[in-house]
């Protein structure tokens, strides 16, 4: 039966449909916000996936074309692997919903956010996550929500709630939040320095509004939701935990202790051959080898409990810290010695180099997706080969995490590189992660600051990254231990890691993933104050001694540029028939490279700074206008007994007549010219036919000084 349902969000309709569309899903709806329409399809297997000790979770965001009346541009016409922007989303709408499901979940649940329309204003990425939250919640699949979310500006001091376009323009803020009733679930965000009092400000006003979205779900769940149907739950035996635990905790506490991951990998690899021995030698090899699942989880939980129990009793970490105190911490730059600007940053065993590499404006990264952003001038790309945690694997190129940790280290920087007035090139940022013990992508936040000065690059501020951890009391969440600086045994085992990068100003970005319930207020606003310490540190402390501020100069392998900006009647000149005229500026100036925007802005590439002149000089000849009692360089183009006519570009010739070539008389012009001569003359006269007339005569010292 039909259903809709109606509220209000941002001072727009948001309309939710069920029971037209999709009816063998497990849940469907259909989410209207203005003109923007997106689907949300929600289904689970019957039955558990064999063999996996995680929860298979997977979301698809698919961005249709026709919902913005484009035709994709591919070969096939027809939409390709997800973009950039599909797969984030796909990340932001997994986030809030994962800790929701039950622990010992383990059945295949797909969720499938298709975007049918799209109207600007109206985000089809918060329908994508608010219609996910409703589908699963009045589906019969086992699920903890409601949850909801909400896009947030920040303008003027005033919080914005789901910002139309012309907002989000002049917005210092873009926050998209996930929450419950009770406590935030996800934050994903990218700012302009905004202090932590007004990011939290922030997080808090946008709080009230997914409170009421969550009401809306609950009351739609309460009329039409299915039964939650039973599972199969997963875990070890408890009597067979206990009793392991016992044998074997002491040992497990210990063990967990190491400075280093590859001791504390070679403990645990060892600890679980003694506890399958120990099964073998009670049970029998026949019972081990069916209870392997058993023992292989077994030895997760009780270092699960170990480090969790370390870490909120005795303020103790696995490596020995402080629960605030960063790891050893050391970078340098001037890496490679050919590239445009690189640099490491080392951070315990998190190792990432960045590369920075100059370009052309016309080698921006161009969109085709459905919002209106269509180029993309900085670039930052993060690679995470299997070597990084030592594994032996091909790489099959970049992944949901890599594009994520990507987007997240070029989301902190966006706000202080220099517009493109200032500095007119495209900028890629790449990271290779050489060693991964967690937190790389705030690694690679500080190695591309580094890498970026190096370059010369006239950033604005330096930036640093770091994140926090955080271990909750199960029996009481309002009690937790929060650490600076989590290293990955803490992520794994942890309740959050909350990255946050920026400047000395304040924050650039945020991302959080949390595997408990949801974050207060309290927690939020700790992390905040944790990560600004940290940051400042970093920065004063660390990057700062080693590249106190941009270099002045460009890398020597660099392109250079000149720039000037021409009449747009005079593009066309200067492009010539069939591109003819460029293409000879081009080839007489070495194999410069010339961008001309649409509004008369040239840019002119060059390894070699005389070339670039060359060309502008050649662009400045084609595009000037003569004028009256102005002054220009020529060539004499041909000889007349009357005079000489000299070319003085932009197909504009003038006539020097032989009384106008000299004050002395001259009694044959091949006296004094000769074709080819290049020769500066004033222009004395245009008359209506439009011909120029020209003297050289007017420009000699006696009578310049008689004309004054």
């Amino acid at each position: 039966m039909f259903k809709q349902f109606e509220t209000e969000l941002a001072g727009r309709k948001l309309i939710i449909e069920n029971g037209k569309i999709a009816e063998l899903a497990n849940g469907s709806v259909m989410v209207r916000y203005g003109d923007t329409v997106v689907m949300v399809n929600v289904t689970a297997s019957p039955e558990p996936r064999e063999g996996i000790d995680f929860f298979p979770l997977s979301v698809d965001y698919e961005e249709k074309l026709y919902a913005v009346g484009k035709i994709p541009g591919s070969f096939t016409k027809r939409e390709g692997k997800p973009t950039d922007k599909a797969i984030l989303t796909s990340r932001a709408i997994d986030r809030p919903l994962r800790p929701l499901f039950p622990k010992d979940f383990r059945n295949d649940v797909c969720v499938v956010a298709t975007v049918l329309s799209v109207e600007q204003d109206n985000s089809p990425e918060i329908c994508a996550m608010i219609g996910s939250a409703c589908a699963l919640a009045i589906s019969d699949i086992p699920f903890g929500g409601p949850t909801a979310a909400v896009a947030v500006g920040y303008i003027d001091g005033q919080v914005i709630i789901n910002p139309t376009v012309e907002q989000r323009a002049k917005s210092r803020l873009t926050l998209t939040l996930a929450g419950t009733e009770e406590k935030i679930t996800m934050i994903e965000a990218g700012a302009d320095e905004l202090p932590n009092d007004e990011m939290l400000r922030a997080i808090k006003e946008a709080h009230v509004e997914i409170k009421k979205i969550c009401a809306f779900i609950r009351k739609i769940q309460e009329e039409i939701g299915k039964p939650k149907f039973e599972y199969k739950h997963f875990g070890v035996e408890k009597e067979f935990y206990n009793e392991l635990r016992e044998a074997f905790k002491e040992r497990m506490y210990q063990d967990v202790q190491a400075p280093d991951k590859e001791t504390r990998d070679d403990n645990m690899t060892k600890i679980t051959e003694d506890i399958t021995n120990y099964v073998i030698e009670k049970y029998g090899e026949e019972v081990a080898e069916e209870r392997k699942q058993d023992i292989a989880d077994t030895v997760h939980d009780l270092e699960k409990e170990c480090v969790r129990e370390m870490i909120f009793v005795e303020h103790k970490r696995p490596d020995g810290r402080k629960i605030d105190e960063l790891r050893p911490l050391s970078c340098e730059v001037d890496i490679l010695p050919r590239v445009h600007g690189s640099a490491i940053f080392t951070r315990g065993q998190t190792q990432a180099m960045t590369i920075v590499t100059l370009g052309m404006k016309s080698e921006e990264q161009m969109l085709d997706g459905i919002d209106e952003e269509t180029g993309k001038r900085y670039m930052h790309q993060y690679n995470f080969p299997s070597y990084s945690v030592g594994e032996a694997r091909p790489s099959r190129g970049p992944g949901r995490r890599e594009i994520g940790h990507g987007a997240l280290a070029e989301k902190a920087l966006v706000p202080v590189i220099p517009s493109e007035e200032e500095f007119p090139y495209a900028i890629r940022v790449v990271s290779e992660i050489l060693s991964s013990n967690g937190s790389t992508s705030q690694a690679s936040i500080c190695g591309s600051t580094l890498a970026l000065m190096a370059a010369g690059v006239p950033i604005k501020r330096p930036v640093a990254g770091i994140s926090t951890g955080l271990v909750t009391n199960k029996e009481n969440p309002d009690e937790y231990v929060m650490l600076t600086d989590i290293q990955g045994i803490e992520d794994f085992f942890g309740d959050m890691d909350f990255k946050v990068g920026g400047t000395k100003e304040g924050i650039t970005a945020i991302q959080v993933d949390i595997k408990c319930d949801g974050l207060t207020y309290e927690i939020i606003e700790e992390a905040f104050n944790r990560t600004k310490v940290a940051r400042d540190y970093i920065l004063d402390k660390i990057m700062l001694p080693v590249i106190p501020e941009p270099r002045k100069e460009l890398s020597k392998y660099a392109p250079k540029i000149v720039t000037t900006k021409i009449s747009v009647d005079k593009i066309k000149d200067v492009i010539g028939p069939g591109g003819k005229m460029i293409n000879k500026i081009i080839e007489e100036a070495n194999g410069v490279k010339i961008d001309i925007e649409e509004d008369g802005s040239v840019c002119i590439y060059s390894t070699e700074g005389q070339d670039a002149n060359i060309a502008l000089k050649m662009i400045e000849d084609i595009t000037r206008e003569i004028e009256v009692d102005g002054i220009y360089d020529g060539k004499v183009s041909r000889i007349t007994n009357f005079g000489a006519f000299v070319d003085l570009g932009a197909g504009k010739e003038g006539l020097l007549h032989i009384s106008k070539i000299s004050s002395k008389r001259v009694e044959k012009v091949e006296d004094v010219l000769a074709e080819g001569d290049e020769i500066t003359v004033k222009v004395i006269e245009i008359d209506h036919q439009g011909r120029i007339n020209l003297s050289m005569k007017d420009l000699e010292a006696g009578n310049k000084e008689e004309q004054e």
